[in-house]
């Protein structure tokens, strides 16, 4: 990847003049000039270059455009760039089970959801017969349930693709694409509600909802394999894609799930020094689709090293680039997770104070003072969790785990806990999907000196509380 960003930053001139089509843009410039502007001087740019972009753009005060501008803009600009963008090609993407490869199967089968929907509402209007339209409505109504699967989607967009992007410092299109995702979500909400007023609704102001809806959607599926997964394929390991892959099923997948479990092919990095005689054999370069790019020296897609074998580890790599050696010690120390540990009353184990915590009746998540999301527990399985959370999102700034329409929220919050003006902030909802009455608290946790350390947010489910009959149980119920 080292190489691919110096091939990028040999391109500051291209990324310049991107930023200048796009100021354009921003500035009033008709899309159709700044469109014979850009296919004049561009035959194809990379969407690392459109991400690049985005970001200096929006990074640049001298620009004066915002975070919100390039949101309100975003269709335009994928418009600008629709037969531009050039392709990356990576093997095992094609996988059966790859992330990729579910999340364009997803897009097929939200695409045809879509479909069906549209001819529905064109025919809604030719049915006469009341039985007959009951029986469309209901049809209608099965097809609306298939394609507000794409919120699943949507999460594992957003949960598990964004922190990874981050990480490698593409935040602009994170928070942008998540913008945009509201708006669709709130569309999509909007033409439920419409329908669900069927028949005495008008058919015409149904059909325009939808066509909305439709339009955006369709869009974002084009940001998304256009653009989205082109930065992704570039830029994320093969490690990367196996992380998302194995968290995935805890978020769910929008109609299609994946046909089978995707096992990459690794490459074996033995312990120990490679001899001269045998360095031809060590062929553990990088290959099409196992996540790495040319000359990038990758160490973490070791699967069989041998800690306790030697105090030092070796390997010899060979890449078209040349060869390199990887060499390090691991760490021998090892923490006692068994063994007693104070705390302010008595003592426990590592172990035994997370079964403690993954036992608590509650969703527990901890916020450090530097607004890093630090840790969550195992109380329920991943599927059952009222707010699902991955670990991919540890180590991510709280105001990057929450959608754009929600951040004013999130920072009055910590405000409100990190100036002492509260100590704990409350909400409760109740949640009629998933039958339960959610009550959220978010707590300022103090040090003995009273310094805000961070917050902790515990979830419960309050439901079993209303559903208790008479003043008293104190039997043990078999």
């Amino acid at each position: 990847m080292a190489m691919r960003w110096k091939e990028i930053r040999m391109k500051d001139n291209r990324i310049e003049i991107l930023k200048d089509i796009l100021l354009d843009l921003h500035q009033g410039s008709s899309p159709e000039a700044v469109q014979e502007r850009f296919d004049r001087t561009f035959k194809g740019v990379s969407a690392l270059e459109i991400s690049l972009m985005e970001h200096e753009l929006m990074s640049d005060e001298k620009s004066g455009v915002t975070f919100e501008d390039v949101m309100d803009l975003c269709d335009v600009h994928a418009n600008l760039f629709k037969n531009a963008v050039e392709g990356v090609e990576v093997a095992d993407a094609d996988h059966p089970g790859h992330p990729v490869y579910v999340f364009k199967q997803e897009n097929l089968a939200l695409r045809g959801a879509l479909l069906r929907i549209r001819r529905i509402l064109e025919n809604m209007g030719k049915a006469k017969n009341e039985d007959f339209q009951a029986d469309i409505i209901k049809g209608l109504k099965r097809q609306l349930a298939l394609l507000g699967k794409f919120r699943l989607h949507y999460q594992r967009k957003e949960d598990l693709f964004f922190p990874i992007m981050e990480s490698y410092g593409h935040d602009s299109p994170p928070r942008v694409m998540w913008g945009v995702d509201d708006q669709i979500r709130q569309l999509f909400k909007d033409f439920q509600a419409q329908v669900d007023q069927l028949p005495d609704q008008d058919i015409s102001l149904v059909r325009q909802t939808f066509e909305a809806f439709a339009d955006e959607f369709e869009q974002m599926i084009f940001k998304e394999e256009s653009i989205l997964l082109m930065i992704l394929l570039e830029i994320f390991t093969q490690d990367d894609w196996l992380q998302i892959a194995q968290e995935s099923d805890a978020i769910g997948y929008a109609i299609v799930k994946p046909e089978q479990v995707w096992v990459p092919k690794r490459e074996t990095f033995e312990a120990g020094p490679v001899p001269q005689d045998k360095s031809s054999q060590a062929q553990a370069g990088p290959k099409a689709g196992d996540g790495t790019d040319e000359g990038q020296e990758q160490s973490h897609n070791s699967t069989s090293l041998d800690w306790a074998s030697s105090t030092k580890q070796e390997q010899v790599i060979e890449t078209p680039a040349g060869q390199f050696t990887i060499t390090f010690e691991p760490n021998q120390e090892a923490v006692d997770r068994k063994a007693p540990q104070k705390f302010t009353n008595g003592y426990l184990s590592l172990d035994q104070a997370n079964l403690i915590l993954d036992h608590l009746p509650l969703e527990v998540t901890f916020v450090n003072k530097d607004d890093i999301f630090q840790y969550y527990n195992n109380s329920v399985p991943a599927k059952e969790m009222i707010f699902k959370r991955v670990p991919s999102q540890i180590g991510r700034n709280i105001e990057l785990c929450h959608p754009p329409r929600v951040l004013d929220k999130v920072k009055k919050v910590l405000s409100l806990l990190k100036s002492d003006q509260k100590d704990k902030v409350t909400m409760w909802f109740k949640s009629q999907k998933k039958g339960k009455f959610v009550y959220v608290t978010y707590a300022a946790v103090r040090d003995q000196a009273g310094d805000f350390q961070g917050v902790l947010e515990y979830v419960q489910d309050i439901q079993p509380f209303f559903d208790l009959e008479g003043d008293s149980q104190r039997d043990i119920i078999d």
